[in-house]
């Protein structure tokens, strides 16, 4: 396990999880759970998920392993048993953040609606109510010549809202996921709208931009937006030597937080692994005032505009 603590007044402590994602939604949230009571074990107030924990990584498993997932200000009912049975991911993090009282920012998993399938992040606060859902606004569609050719719109429809939530001694929490990192306007809106002391991206950087982009694009929006960046990813698995149902993703990993200044505070490798990091809220703050760089912008020469409904 990597870390990073302090000693903080009151708990800010983060835990980033990077586990092995395998073709068994049944094995796949063992997995899970495990690495939540890690995170409880660990002393966590907030825990990040990786990105499509639930299912492979593969355009072509997404329908297959996609649940219903329930609207924001959705109160989980622990005492009524049918309550999200038929989505058993949801369930397993909505019973672990009121289990172990903590903020559960769920990765992400494949959600069905209206016969579209949507790339969803639920976040979930220590009382069970859904806080935050993010669907991911920029599908990752690239074909990097020698690299890797991925198109997600073969398969999921974007969302199309920004995800921001107030998290106690966090104070307010912006979300993105993966490909929506390489988007600074989406996070500059974050911090405007929402002045956000965290923007969180699950992740799942492959082995082509993962080792070019990943730590720089997280640095560049720490400093962007003067902030704390934390990413989850899935832990590494190597090509098998004959191919499933799936098609074999090979994740980046090196699960991240990054603080206000563009350091680097907590990390870990390509393995299975827990990021636990003690973050210093106040040092946003701090960055913010030393550098005002949110009362120097010439909105008299340009602008940012929010063009959500």
């Amino acid at each position: 396990m990597s870390s990073s603590t302090s000693d903080a007044t009151e708990n800010t402590r983060v835990a980033l999880l990077q586990f092995k994602v395998t073709e068994s939604k049944e094995e796949n949230h063992v997995t899970a759970n495990s690495y939540l009571q890690k995170a409880h074990e660990n002393g966590a107030s907030l825990t990040v998920l990786p990105e499509i924990w639930n299912s492979p990584y593969a355009t072509s498993a997404f329908g297959e392993y996609a649940e219903a997932l329930p609207s924001i200000d959705y109160q989980y009912n622990p005492d009524d048993s049918d309550d999200l049975g038929a989505s058993p991911s949801a369930k397993l993090l909505f019973e672990a953040a009121i289990k172990y009282k903590m903020y559960i920012i769920g990765g992400s998993i494949p959600e069905t609606e209206n016969d579209a399938i949507y790339n969803t992040c639920l976040c979930i606060s220590p009382s069970g109510k859904l806080i935050g859902k993010h669907r991911k606004v920029h599908l990752f569609d690239i074909d990097v010549p020698g690299g890797i050719r991925f198109k997600e719109s073969d398969t999921l429809s974007p969302g199309d809202t920004m995800t921001a939530f107030p998290a106690g001694a966090f104070g307010n929490v912006g979300v993105g996921i993966c490909y929506d990192i390489r988007f600074p306007e989406y996070a500059m809106l974050l911090t405007k709208k929402h002045e956000c002391n965290l923007i969180v991206y699950p992740g799942a950087f492959n082995m082509t931009t993962g080792p070019a982009h990943w730590e720089l694009l997280q640095k560049a929006r720490a400093v962007d937006n003067q902030c704390f960046i934390l990413t989850a990813s899935p832990a590494r698995t190597e090509e098998p030597e004959v191919e499933g149902k799936y098609k074999h993703y090979t994740a980046w990993g090196h699960s991240t937080a990054v603080n206000p200044w563009g350091e680097v505070v907590g990390t870990c490798g390509s393995g299975e692994d827990i990021v636990v990091v003690d973050l210093e809220i106040g040092d946003v703050g701090k960055m913010r005032q030393g550098i005002p760089i949110a009362l120097q912008k010439r909105t008299d020469m340009y602008n940012l505009v929010d063009g959500t409904k």
